[in-house]
């Protein structure tokens, strides 16, 4: 598989082409707005990964990127693993039918319960610091590693630096997750000489925002470590997690790192690390999800105020988050497309892409350069797959969309259905099934 896909985005004749499936299919006769996510694009960059990196390793897709059960099970089908931030997130894991030992269990907030069903369950499981270990020793106790069906990985903080995305970046001098290396290097090789059954190091330093060379230099000091404790326990370490982070390309004038140049830098200088001597496990979760969808709205109202237009859509911060909040740092590209699901040609003038939410800051997009839309018409955001539909914000209780697979031939693929009206007002009065 060409690594090419790695770094491949939807382009607007895409957006166009779903976009005519899904009204051809009847879509928008009971919809406003939909998902759509191009599945043949997903394994292609998962296979682009698999290949850069040595057939022993486990790449654990970040189930916090992209949630929807019926994406999961496309990429798990394929061999992937799948990282969870929450034992929710594990059980969604199990749901899209992945065997325990390849779901990577990281939070900065395990209980005791939850580390008794990660070790009972038999996940490989990140400890975030020196007061967890402790929690899995008291229970551990009494079991020897023969028995212990989990492996178990200490995160460790290689403190190379901040990102430019400071939201993003958790690998600088003071980080929520994780053991300072510099800090606790002493107490990291004691906990690994106190406990055998520790087998494993974890190290991520954050996403979109940070470069190939801090993820290479994090690499090289976990590697460093690694020397220290063979030295001192030949053969305990059997996991190196090295988490996941490079950035995508979220418009036409960013160009993303492929994953193949990643995997080559990391050879070249990680080269015992990288010597098949240990599993390597990757976490990659935006890079494989945000390039592959697309979300399509119709236009429901355009305001002209003050020589300033608006277009008014059915996405907002509740779907869009990121780039209402804090749109420094986040955006996305629109596309414009008429009623039957064509690009719509220049010229273009500026338009304020404002959301559904009851707040007057609710705006996807300001400044956008857009044909001139009328009612009726749609808009399409681009390199939403990943960090949208799983930060759904339930303001104003708008329902979530319908989301749809798209495949090289064949109908749209329904992935979840779109959540209605009397749902929510339920959901609001009475716990879902398996709530206690």
């Amino acid at each position: 598989m060409s690594s090419a896909a790695w770094v491949q985005r939807l382009s607007n004749d895409d957006c166009s082409s779903y976009l005519r499936q899904a009204i051809g299919e009847g879509l928008f006769e009971r919809h406003d707005w939909i998902l759509i996510h191009d599945l043949n694009l997903m394994e292609a960059k998962y296979a682009a990964l698999d290949a850069a990196f040595a057939s022993e390793s486990l790449h654990a897709v970040a189930v916090k990127a992209n949630p929807v059960v019926g994406v999961l099970r496309r990429l798990v089908a394929r061999g992937a693993g799948l990282e969870c931030a929450s034992m929710e997130e594990v059980e969604i894991a199990a749901r899209a039918g992945c065997p325990p030992d390849q779901i990577v269990f990281d939070s900065p907030a395990k209980t005791r319960r939850d580390l008794a069903q990660a070790l009972d369950r038999g996940v490989v499981l990140n400890a975030d610091n020196f007061d967890e270990l402790a929690r899995i020793a008291a229970l551990l106790e009494g079991e020897d590693r023969g028995a212990l069906k989990a492996h178990v990985g200490l995160r460790i903080n290689p403190m190379v630096g901040e990102g430019a995305i400071a939201a993003t970046s958790v690998g600088g001098r003071v980080s929520k997750f994780g053991v300072p290396l510099e800090e606790a290097q002493a107490e990291i090789l004691a906990a690994f000489e106190r406990w055998t059954w520790l087998t494993g190091v974890h190290v991520h330093v954050g996403s979109q925002g940070c470069t190939v060379a801090q993820l290479v230099a994090a690499a090289k000091r976990i590697e460093a470590l690694l020397v220290t404790i063979e030295e001192r326990r030949p053969g305990q370490i059997v996991d190196v997690d090295i988490g996941g982070g490079l950035p995508v390309s979220y418009d036409t004038a960013t160009v993303a790192p492929c994953v193949t140049t990643y995997a080559d830098e990391l050879r070249r200088a990680c080269p015992t690390l990288m010597s098949g001597r240990y599993r390597i496990i990757t976490e990659f979760g935006r890079a494989i999800h945000a390039n592959c969808g697309v979300a399509a709205s119709r236009v429901e109202y355009v305001k002209t105020y003050g020589g300033s237009a608006m277009a008014v859509v059915h996405f907002g911060a509740d779907f869009l988050m990121r780039p209402v909040y804090n749109p420094d740092d986040w955006s996305h590209e629109f596309v414009a497309l008429d009623p039957d699901g064509r690009v719509k040609t220049w010229p273009a003038q500026p338009y304020a892409m404002a959301g559904p939410l009851c707040f007057g800051g609710d705006f996807v997009g300001r400044e956008v350069m857009l044909p001139a839309l009328t009612p009726g018409d749609f808009v399409c955001a681009r390199d939403v797959g990943a960090y949208t539909l799983s930060m759904w914000s339930r303001h104003c209780s708008r329902a979530q969309p319908l989301v749809v697979g798209a495949t090289a031939d064949g109908p749209l693929e329904p992935l979840r259905a779109a959540e209605t009206p009397r749902g929510v007002a339920l959901d609001w009065e009475q716990p879902r099934e398996g709530s206690s």
